[in-house]
């Protein structure tokens, strides 16, 4: 068996196009990382390998469809598949059988992907943890919520899967698992056929080892040719947040060295000023994700409540509490700062901030605190987790970065600089 589980998404559609090896020798190597991975890591929550094989075998037998074609990807288990269940992480949903893919999934099958399985969520994307543990480290949390696709993309058993954030749920993961994450604009990918938790916040994204993958990705999604590089430096804003104080010592390390690498890559790095209503967006976001799980999960919570879990049931009662005078007033902050936060890409190119508090935590009790993406997620734009260091337990700990709102071409071509810059790519 070769290590072809080892390349990335973008050397293995290289590799594919070329005729240096075939889609079936890619998934075969993948389902035998697999094997040896899974029991520690579980991230998977359905795989039917001889599907997978049928299905890489009638790629080799086929013209090439597109980026993508040959190479297997993972499906966060709230995106809809139609020869795969789609259980959302809730025994509500067991078994459940969708009649079509989602709009993301035909794209990604249009593209030629091969569609590997169903990685692990936690409870309809929230924060009750499901059976996955950290790749690089089984005692500690992968993050959630899309905590089997960042754990399958750490553990090498797939190079590309599919996820999506409400609050911090691409980005914390990505970071304690020491993968490339990325959230697209809200509403620049359609989320047709995913599992809605709050549709105010709700984006599409993705993990993978590098941005080229991502940019790859992101080209198959949206019908765009990938990005380049742009060799010019960059103009980077360094934003620590509110919550600066918060970060352990080794994400505030990693962001303050990356601002200096990339400052003597060239970059400009400035620490702009923000209204003080910047510093409400942490808390605000919780509000809005609330109001809106209570609006989504509606049908559930008044169907099948004893099959909610205790910590979903408080969200959705916090949530049904919010007025509509407070949710309008935090709707009414958050567009202030989305207007603030677009002006200030007319002075630079990207933000620098953190991704998380510090590396993974200990414990498959909780999936770790998405305060260093709330305020981010809550402005809906780009963003992107690079593994950029490591902590005291030599457990991964990323940056984010950050784009203009809609602007995800030109962001993940800026983020292939700053990758290359810190030496990561």
């Amino acid at each position: 068996m070769t290590d072809h589980w080892r390349l990335t998404a973008t050397a293995m559609a290289a590799g594919l196009r070329h005729g240096s090896m075939t889609s079936e020798a890619l998934v075969a190597s993948c389902l035998a990382r697999i094997a040896e991975r899974e029991a520690a890591v579980q991230a998977w929550e359905w795989l039917d390998p001889e599907a997978a094989l049928a299905e890489a075998r009638a790629r080799d037998a086929a013209p090439a469809k597109g980026p993508l074609h040959g190479v297997p990807v993972g499906i966060k288990d709230i995106i809809d598949t139609c020869d795969m269940p789609t259980a959302c992480g809730s025994p509500i949903y067991a078994g459940r059988r969708p009649e079509r893919d989602a709009d993301c999934v035909a794209r990604l099958r249009a593209a030629g992907a091969v569609i590997l399985g169903k990685t692990v969520t936690t409870e309809f994307a929230t924060f009750r943890p499901g059976k996955t543990r950290n790749p690089r480290d089984p005692d500690h949390t992968p993050g959630g919520s899309s905590s089997g696709s960042a754990a399958a993309v750490g553990a090498g058993m797939v190079p590309l899967a599919l996820g999506s954030q409400t609050v911090g749920s691409v980005i914390r993961p990505a970071s304690y698992c020491g993968v490339v994450g990325f959230k697209a604009s809200q509403g620049r990918l359609s989320l047709e056929g995913v599992k809605p938790l709050a549709v105010d916040l709700d984006s599409l994204g993705c993990f993978a080892r590098t941005v080229a993958d991502v940019a790859l990705w992101f080209a198959a999604l949206a019908g765009e040719p990938p990005p380049a590089a742009d060799a010019a430096p960059r103009r980077i804003a360094l934003v620590r947040t509110a919550q600066w104080q918060e970060a352990r010592l080794e994400t505030r390390q990693a962001v303050e060295a990356a601002a200096e690498v990339l400052a003597q890559a060239g970059a400009e790095v400035v620490e702009p000023s923000l209204p003080a209503e910047f510093e409400r967006l942490a808390a605000l976001q919780d509000v809005i994700f609330c109001a809106g799980a209570a609006a989504a999960l509606a049908p559930e919570r008044a169907a099948h409540r004893s099959l909610l879990s205790p910590q979903l049931q408080a969200i959705l009662e916090r949530g049904a509490a919010v007025s509509a005078d407070e949710l309008a007033q935090a709707a009414g902050v958050a567009q202030r700062c989305r207007e603030r936060f677009d002006q200030l890409f007319g002075e630079v190119d990207l933000v620098l901030a953190p991704a998380a508090p510090g590396e993974a935590p200990a414990g498959l009790e909780s999936t770790g605190d998405p305060l260093f993406s709330r305020m981010w997620t809550l402005l809906l734009g780009p963003c992107l987790s690079l593994p950029a260091a490591r902590g005291p337990k030599n457990l991964p700990v990323g940056v984010q970065l950050i784009g203009r709102r809609g602007a995800d071409r030109t962001f993940l071509g800026d983020a292939l600089w700053a990758e290359a810059a810190l030496g990561l790519a």
